[in-house]
């Protein structure tokens, strides 16, 4: 559960306001680096029951200080993140000491059938799916950037095979 100061990467439209319980978030950062789809946002940002900030930027830059928050929340954007090791990077890196990454993510699926599927379809997906990448192997792209995973499950949700393998769970720094 996020709590504390919490960043979201990615924001986009705003979802996942109503999955924040606002009796343990101090204060909430938004970072988007698309403004067409935050102006998607269709909930009332001046109505939270915590400090809110919006940031138009990057992952791969994020422009905040060393050590500010306890939790990072990152949904559905591993998968478009150009870089998702700098990405990981600034997350670390904003991250307190203590803190922890809650992420919720599709990607490479367990079954070889499907594999091959994705990394088939992966070069016109993601180009038709505004950079969104199906194979991409989330737990290794965490562990391999200074994390370790305290919590991890792993499912297919319904939905069309290729894109419906999620990886959902907490990491903590080493």
């Amino acid at each position: 559960m996020a709590q504390g100061k919490v960043l979201e990467i990615t924001i986009g439209s705003g979802l996942n306001f109503t999955y924040y319980n606002v009796k343990q978030i101090k204060s909430l950062t938004d970072l988007e680096p698309s403004n067409e789809i935050w102006q998607l946002n269709k909930h009332k940002i001046n109505h939270l029951d915590f400090d809110f900030n919006f940031i138009n930027a990057f992952a791969e830059e994020i422009p905040l200080q060393n050590n500010i928050f306890d939790t990072v929340v990152i949904t559905y954007a591993l998968c478009t993140i150009v870089n998702p090791n700098k990405a990981l990077s600034e997350i670390r890196r904003v991250l307190k000491p203590n803190g922890k990454l809650l992420f919720c993510e599709h990607g490479l699926a367990p079954d070889k059938k499907v594999i091959y599927w994705q990394n088939k379809i992966n070069p016109i997906w993601k180009k038709a799916g505004g950079g969104c990448n199906l194979n991409k192997d989330i737990p290794k792209l965490i562990l391999d950037n200074g994390f370790k995973i305290t919590q991890l499950d792993k499912m297919y949700i319904p939905g069309w095979k290729p894109a419906s393998y999620n990886y959902w769970g907490v990491a903590v720094m080493k």
